[in-house]
Protein backbone atom coordinates (compact mmCIF):
# COMPACT_ATOMS: atom_id res chain seq x y z
CA UNK A 1 0.00 0.00 0.00
CA UNK A 2 1.51 3.36 -1.04
CA UNK A 3 1.73 6.23 1.78
CA UNK A 4 -0.69 8.10 0.25
CA UNK A 5 -3.71 5.48 0.34
CA UNK A 6 -2.54 4.23 3.77
CA UNK A 7 -3.49 8.21 4.81
CA UNK A 8 -6.59 7.86 2.89
CA UNK A 9 -7.58 5.25 3.69
CA UNK A 10 -7.45 5.26 7.44
CA UNK A 11 -8.51 8.57 7.76
CA UNK A 12 -5.63 9.95 9.83
CA UNK A 13 -5.52 13.59 8.66
CA UNK A 14 -4.88 15.01 5.36
CA UNK A 15 -2.54 17.79 3.99
CA UNK A 16 -5.63 20.81 3.93
CA UNK A 17 -5.24 23.86 6.51
CA UNK A 18 -6.86 23.70 9.94
CA UNK A 19 -8.28 27.35 8.84
CA UNK A 20 -10.04 28.97 6.54
CA UNK A 21 -8.57 32.37 4.36
CA UNK A 22 -10.66 34.84 5.92
CA UNK A 23 -8.56 37.07 7.93
CA UNK A 24 -5.01 38.58 7.92
CA UNK A 25 -3.83 36.20 10.42
CA UNK A 26 -5.29 33.22 8.85
CA UNK A 27 -3.35 33.99 5.25
CA UNK A 28 -0.34 34.70 6.99
CA UNK A 29 -0.76 31.03 8.32
CA UNK A 30 -1.50 29.80 5.10
CA UNK A 31 1.52 31.39 3.64
CA UNK A 32 4.19 30.38 6.27
CA UNK A 33 2.30 26.76 5.75
CA UNK A 34 2.41 27.01 9.85
CA UNK A 35 -1.04 25.55 9.80
CA UNK A 36 -0.56 22.48 7.80
CA UNK A 37 0.75 19.10 9.49
CA UNK A 38 1.84 17.25 6.14
CA UNK A 39 3.34 18.19 3.09
CA UNK A 40 1.69 17.64 -0.60
CA UNK A 41 3.13 14.00 -0.27
CA UNK A 42 1.01 13.26 2.84
CA UNK A 43 4.95 13.64 5.37
CA UNK A 44 4.15 15.23 8.40
CA UNK A 45 6.13 18.14 8.46
CA UNK A 46 7.42 20.51 10.93
CA UNK A 47 6.71 24.29 8.96
CA UNK A 48 8.00 27.66 9.99
CA UNK A 49 6.13 29.76 12.98
CA UNK A 50 4.16 32.56 11.80
CA UNK A 51 6.60 34.98 14.05
CA UNK A 52 9.70 35.21 15.80
CA UNK A 53 11.04 33.30 18.27
CA UNK A 54 10.35 36.50 20.83
CA UNK A 55 7.27 37.05 19.68
CA UNK A 56 5.42 36.15 22.41
CA UNK A 57 7.53 37.49 25.13
CA UNK A 58 7.80 38.62 28.21
CA UNK A 59 4.83 35.75 28.93
CA UNK A 60 7.32 32.73 27.02
CA UNK A 61 10.62 33.72 26.74
CA UNK A 62 12.50 33.50 23.52
CA UNK A 63 14.81 30.32 24.56
CA UNK A 64 12.24 28.31 25.97
CA UNK A 65 10.09 28.85 22.53
CA UNK A 66 13.19 27.95 20.44
CA UNK A 67 13.80 24.51 22.17
CA UNK A 68 10.18 23.74 22.74
CA UNK A 69 9.30 24.26 18.62
CA UNK A 70 12.40 22.57 17.45
CA UNK A 71 13.24 20.42 19.58
CA UNK A 72 10.08 18.97 21.02
CA UNK A 73 7.47 19.98 18.68
CA UNK A 74 10.04 18.93 15.76
CA UNK A 75 11.11 15.76 17.24
CA UNK A 76 7.42 14.39 17.50
CA UNK A 77 7.25 15.43 13.69
CA UNK A 78 10.24 12.96 13.05
CA UNK A 79 9.01 10.55 15.36
CA UNK A 80 5.49 9.98 13.88
CA UNK A 81 6.93 9.60 10.28
CA UNK A 82 9.19 6.73 11.46
CA UNK A 83 6.00 5.67 13.22
CA UNK A 84 4.09 5.57 10.12
CA UNK A 85 7.13 4.14 8.02
CA UNK A 86 7.13 0.99 10.36
CA UNK A 87 3.49 0.11 10.29
CA UNK A 88 3.94 0.27 6.50
CA UNK A 89 7.00 -1.90 7.14
CA UNK A 90 5.03 -4.38 9.06
CA UNK A 91 2.25 -4.47 6.89
CA UNK A 92 4.09 -5.04 4.17
CA UNK A 93 6.07 -7.95 5.41
CA UNK A 94 3.03 -9.53 7.07
CA UNK A 95 4.57 -8.99 10.86
CA UNK A 96 1.62 -7.68 12.96
CA UNK A 97 3.04 -8.71 15.85
CA UNK A 98 4.71 -5.35 16.40
CA UNK A 99 1.58 -3.05 14.64
CA UNK A 100 0.52 -2.52 18.50
CA UNK A 101 3.63 -0.68 19.43
CA UNK A 102 3.72 1.57 16.39
CA UNK A 103 0.13 2.47 16.53
CA UNK A 104 0.67 3.58 20.03
CA UNK A 105 3.92 5.53 19.03
CA UNK A 106 1.72 7.66 15.89
CA UNK A 107 -1.42 8.14 18.62
CA UNK A 108 1.30 10.05 21.22
CA UNK A 109 3.39 11.33 18.41
CA UNK A 110 1.12 12.57 16.30
CA UNK A 111 -1.37 14.07 18.57
CA UNK A 112 1.52 16.05 19.76
CA UNK A 113 2.37 17.42 16.29
CA UNK A 114 -1.59 18.37 16.10
CA UNK A 115 -1.62 19.58 19.19
CA UNK A 116 1.69 21.77 18.83
CA UNK A 117 0.47 23.41 15.74
CA UNK A 118 -3.09 24.52 17.12
CA UNK A 119 -0.74 25.49 20.43
CA UNK A 120 1.51 28.02 18.07
CA UNK A 121 -1.47 29.76 16.48
CA UNK A 122 -3.06 30.30 19.19
CA UNK A 123 -0.84 32.31 20.86
CA UNK A 124 -0.33 36.14 19.93
CA UNK A 125 1.86 39.01 21.71
CA UNK A 126 -1.46 41.45 22.30
CA UNK A 127 -4.60 40.72 24.55
CA UNK A 128 -7.40 39.96 23.26
CA UNK A 129 -10.98 38.96 24.22
CA UNK A 130 -13.64 36.23 22.42
CA UNK A 131 -16.28 38.07 20.73
CA UNK A 132 -19.30 37.61 18.26
CA UNK A 133 -20.42 33.44 17.95
CA UNK A 134 -17.90 32.15 20.00
CA UNK A 135 -18.36 34.58 22.51
CA UNK A 136 -22.25 33.56 22.34
CA UNK A 137 -21.43 29.95 22.80
CA UNK A 138 -19.45 30.33 26.07
CA UNK A 139 -21.89 32.15 27.63
CA UNK A 140 -24.32 29.93 26.72
CA UNK A 141 -22.33 26.41 27.63
CA UNK A 142 -20.37 28.04 30.82
CA UNK A 143 -22.81 31.29 32.00
CA UNK A 144 -19.73 33.97 31.02
CA UNK A 145 -16.07 34.42 29.67
CA UNK A 146 -14.67 34.73 33.26
CA UNK A 147 -16.10 31.52 34.19
CA UNK A 148 -14.67 29.34 31.35
CA UNK A 149 -11.24 31.17 31.73
CA UNK A 150 -11.59 29.77 35.47
CA UNK A 151 -12.79 26.35 34.27
CA UNK A 152 -9.87 26.00 31.73
CA UNK A 153 -7.11 27.81 33.80
CA UNK A 154 -8.10 24.72 36.87
CA UNK A 155 -8.09 22.22 34.24
CA UNK A 156 -4.57 23.18 32.37
CA UNK A 157 -2.64 23.33 36.36
CA UNK A 158 -4.58 20.29 37.47
CA UNK A 159 -3.35 17.69 34.64
CA UNK A 160 -1.28 14.64 36.21
CA UNK A 161 2.02 14.74 34.92
CA UNK A 162 2.48 16.64 31.22
CA UNK A 163 -0.50 17.12 29.23
CA UNK A 164 -3.06 20.39 28.13
CA UNK A 165 -6.03 21.57 28.64
CA UNK A 166 -8.27 21.91 26.13
CA UNK A 167 -11.22 23.47 24.47
CA UNK A 168 -13.01 21.98 21.94
CA UNK A 169 -16.27 21.73 20.19
CA UNK A 170 -18.66 18.72 20.06
CA UNK A 171 -20.46 18.59 17.06
CA UNK A 172 -22.32 15.78 18.29
CA UNK A 173 -24.29 18.05 21.40
CA UNK A 174 -23.24 21.11 19.62
CA UNK A 175 -21.68 22.48 22.85
CA UNK A 176 -17.96 23.48 23.76
CA UNK A 177 -16.32 21.68 26.35
CA UNK A 178 -13.27 21.69 28.43
CA UNK A 179 -10.79 18.27 29.71
CA UNK A 180 -7.57 17.99 30.32
CA UNK A 181 -4.74 15.60 28.31
CA UNK A 182 -2.60 13.83 29.66
CA UNK A 183 0.71 13.23 27.83
CA UNK A 184 -1.01 14.16 23.96
CA UNK A 185 -3.63 11.47 23.64
CA UNK A 186 -4.86 10.35 27.02
CA UNK A 187 -8.32 11.39 28.32
CA UNK A 188 -9.41 12.47 25.04
CA UNK A 189 -13.18 12.56 23.94
CA UNK A 190 -13.51 10.86 20.80
CA UNK A 191 -14.94 13.48 18.12
CA UNK A 192 -14.05 16.79 20.04
CA UNK A 193 -12.70 19.20 18.08
CA UNK A 194 -10.04 21.30 19.95
CA UNK A 195 -10.35 25.36 18.98
CA UNK A 196 -7.85 26.38 21.98
CA UNK A 197 -4.66 24.41 24.16
CA UNK A 198 -2.92 25.00 27.28
CA UNK A 199 0.51 22.78 27.23
CA UNK A 200 1.30 22.05 30.30
CA UNK A 201 4.39 20.01 29.58
CA UNK A 202 7.15 21.26 32.01
CA UNK A 203 9.30 21.58 28.49
CA UNK A 204 6.81 24.95 27.98
CA UNK A 205 7.55 26.78 30.88
CA UNK A 206 10.72 25.45 32.80
CA UNK A 207 13.75 27.75 31.97
CA UNK A 208 11.68 30.62 32.79
CA UNK A 209 9.27 29.54 35.18
CA UNK A 210 10.45 26.90 36.95
CA UNK A 211 8.14 24.43 38.51
CA UNK A 212 5.68 27.36 38.82
CA UNK A 213 3.29 26.27 36.38
CA UNK A 214 0.13 27.74 37.79
CA UNK A 215 2.02 31.18 36.86
CA UNK A 216 2.66 29.96 33.35
CA UNK A 217 -0.42 29.43 32.68
CA UNK A 218 -1.60 32.76 34.11
CA UNK A 219 0.71 34.37 31.95
CA UNK A 220 -0.58 32.82 28.78
CA UNK A 221 -4.25 34.21 29.12
CA UNK A 222 -2.80 37.46 28.35
CA UNK A 223 -1.65 36.29 24.63
CA UNK A 224 -4.29 33.90 23.95
CA UNK A 225 -5.20 34.77 19.99
CA UNK A 226 -9.02 34.34 20.34
CA UNK A 227 -9.11 35.64 16.74
CA UNK A 228 -7.88 32.57 16.05
CA UNK A 229 -10.17 30.14 18.49
CA UNK A 230 -12.96 31.43 16.44
CA UNK A 231 -11.91 30.86 13.74
CA UNK A 232 -11.24 26.99 14.85
CA UNK A 233 -14.70 26.84 16.46
CA UNK A 234 -16.41 28.40 13.42
CA UNK A 235 -14.90 25.79 11.50
CA UNK A 236 -15.88 23.05 13.71
CA UNK A 237 -19.21 23.77 13.40
CA UNK A 238 -19.08 23.27 9.62
CA UNK A 239 -16.99 20.26 9.98
CA UNK A 240 -20.12 18.86 12.43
Amino acid sequence: MKRNEFLKNSAILTSASLLPSNNVFSQSLQQTGMDKITDKDGNFVLLPLPYSENFLEPSMDQETLHLHYTFHHGDAVKAANKDLQMIQKALGENNVETVDYWTKKLSFHLSSHILHTIFWTNLTNKKSDPTGALLKQIEKDFGTYDKLKVLISKTAKGVDGNGWGILGYQPYTQKLTVLQCENHEKLTQWGVIPILVIDVWEHSYYLKYRNRRAEFVDNLFPIINWDNAAERFNLSQKMG
